[in-house]
C-alpha cells in the first residue's frame, strides 16, 4: 500500500513540474511554442520565420521588435505564462500567480461595486430626530 501512495505522490510532482516549465523561445519548436498561454499557431509559425530568417532573439525587446503582434503588454502576458528569451524572464513581468489567488481578485473585484451599489439603494437616508416643527423635511433621495 505504502508503494502504491508513494508511487502516486511521485507522478503527481512529476507531472506538476511539466505544467510549469519555461519554454525558451529560441530553443522551442512549434508544439513548445503552442504550449505557451497566449502563443497559438499563427503567433508560434511568426516567431519561427522570423528565427529562422534573423537567427535567435538576443532579448525581450528584440523579440517584441521583430515579431509583428508581440509588444510591451503581450510580452508581459507571455513572460508570465512561461516563455523565456535565453532563459530570462521579462524583467518587471507580473509573477504567475495561482489560479486560486486570480479567482479571489475577480469574485472581490466584481463584489465591491456591486455590493456598494445594492446598499445604496436598499437603504433609505435617515430621517433628523429633531421635533421642530420649523425645519424644512429632507427631499427623497434622488434614483
Amino acid at each position: 500500500m505504502f508503494k502504491k501512495l508513494l508511487l502516486g505522490v511521485i507522478s503527481l510532482i512529476a507531472t506538476m513540474s511539466f505544467a510549469f516549465a519555461q519554454v525558451d523561445v529560441n530553443k522551442a519548436d512549434q508544439a513548445g511554442l503552442d504550449s505557451v498561454k497566449g502563443i497559438g499557431p499563427a503567433v508560434s509559425k511568426k516567431i519561427l520565420d522570423e528565427r529562422k530568417k534573423g537567427g535567435d532573439f538576443k532579448d525581450w525587446m528584440d523579440l517584441e521588435k521583430r515579431v509583428k503582434g508581440i509588444g510591451e503588454k503581450n510580452s508581459s502576458k507571455l513572460s508570465a505564462a512561461g516563455l523565456t528569451v535565453n532563459g530570462q524572464s521579462k524583467p518587471n513581468a507580473p509573477a504567475k500567480a495561482p489560479a486560486a489567488a486570480k479567482a479571489d481578485k475577480k469574485v472581490k473585484a466584481g463584489a465591491e461595486p456591486k455590493a456598494a451599489a445594492t446598499a445604496d439603494k436598499s437603504m433609505p437616508a435617515a430621517a433628523p430626530a429633531s421635533k421642530d416643527k420649523k425645519t424644512k423635511p429632507e427631499a427623497a433621495p434622488a434614483k
